[in-house]
């Protein structure tokens, strides 16, 4: 009976981490360009008292063994990469990535953090930054006269000046993609870095190589459903109560093995 006490006790701790990334979860609903994760669970080893296909007699075996397993414990936190919803936000420079990539960002210590962020400002050289103001890669400066700026869908950058009836070039977004998206590592400020797990960047226009399209003008939405949270909160809650159950019913049992009497 005391294995089950601690066999019970994995379990509410998974639930406990459970209900920690749901809590993130919701904490970044309205966070622009945020991924959900999701917790995956395994079993833990088992303890093995009778093995199957041992001999139960010279011409006979057991087909079915006995094993009790110890519980369950948290493998991974797993992000997940489902395309959230568009908002229109009618600012030029709020840019949406209709399909797979990220924006690439450079960050102060010269590595490359990557996004779905789209949410980008003007500094005070006319470059591209983010909010934290970190630069966009591959750079772009918007003149100082720009009356207009336009991104096409495959990342053209174009601004309208004074005098000049044609449209001007200033620049090229490139978007990047991984094999394994879940690979990266997230550490905050909406950014990612790359891993060994991720693999290396295929930076690329956007539009080509499997990569997706721009939409300005357009903002993509955290893709965390307050619905599926909140069941997934009710059930997890539910799963902690069960296996506190169980310690509370193992403890009973072990109260009325203490008070026999011969």
């Amino acid at each position: 009976m005391i294995r089950a006490l601690w066999t019970a006790s994995t379990g509410m701790e998974a639930q406990q981490m459970n209900i920690d990334i749901i809590a993130h979860n919701l904490a970044n609903v309205n966070t622009t360009g945020f991924k959900k994760s999701r917790a995956d669970y395994q079993d833990l080893l088992y303890q093995e008292i009778k093995s199957a296909g041992a001999s139960s007699s010279p011409s006979t075996m057991v087909p079915t063994g006995i094993q009790i397993g110890q519980g369950v414990r948290t493998v991974s936190t797993e992000k997940v990469f489902t395309q959230g919803n568009f908002k229109q936000s009618g600012n030029p420079l709020d840019i949406a990535i209709e399909g797979d990539g990220f924006f690439q960002i450079s960050r102060p210590d010269g590595s490359t953090g990557y996004t779905r962020t789209g949410e980008f400002k003007v500094d005070s050289e006319g470059r591209l930054v983010t909010s934290d103001g970190y630069l966009l890669e591959p750079q772009i400066t918007i003149p100082s006269d720009a009356l207009a700026i336009t991104i096409s869908a495959d990342g053209i950058v174009s601004v309208t000046q004074p005098g000049i009836s044609v449209p001007t070039q200033v620049g090229n977004m490139e978007l990047a993609r991984f094999i394994n998206s879940s690979g990266l590592q997230p550490i905050g400020k909406n950014l990612y870095t790359e891993t060994a797990a991720s693999g290396v960047a295929t930076v690329a226009a956007p539009g080509t190589d499997g990569l997706g399209t721009l939409a300005q003008g357009f903002l993509e939405m955290s893709n965390v459903s307050v619905v599926e949270e909140m069941v997934n909160m009710i059930a997890a809650q539910r799963a902690y109560e069960i296996n506190s159950k169980s310690i509370q019913t193992t403890d009973e049992m072990l109260q009325t093995a203490n008070g026999m009497k011969r």
